[in-house]
């Protein structure tokens, strides 16, 4: 895939290391970072403005949940995904469709919930 048609990705990771594997494995499926946030003010202001195709969201940002960056990347039209240590629970109703990746997870288990998003190459 041509490196002008990747789709560009926001990930917003509390953890730095946690983050920059998340990178990696995007990059690893053919995905171009677009932004990395570990904070939640930045995240809201990168899910505003930056350009990029879909967002990988960490829900909980140091005692702070993402879901104001998902409210906003629904009413720009984003999909996005949840990844968690605490799985589906820490969900309510508005989320519920939202695919959940329970960390730690595997390639292809963000190739699968990527699929869910119809974001396959």
């Amino acid at each position: 895939m041509s490196d002008q048609f990747k789709k560009r990705a926001l990930v917003v990771e509390d953890e730095v290391l946690v983050g920059m594997l998340v990178e990696e494995m995007l990059r690893e499926l053919g995905y171009e970072i677009a932004a990395l946030s570990t904070h939640l003010d930045e995240a809201l202001r990168l899910a505003r403005a930056e350009a990029f195709d879909f967002a990988v969201l960490d829900i909980n940002l140091n005692g702070r949940q993402s879901f104001p960056v998902a409210d906003i990347l629904r009413g720009r039209g984003l999909p996005f995904l949840f990844a968690t240590g605490y799985g589906t629970r820490i969900l309510s109703r508005p989320y519920l469709d939202v695919p959940v990746l329970q960390k730690p997870f595997s390639l292809d288990e963000l190739r699968r919930a990527l699929a869910r998003l119809d974001l396959v190459h």
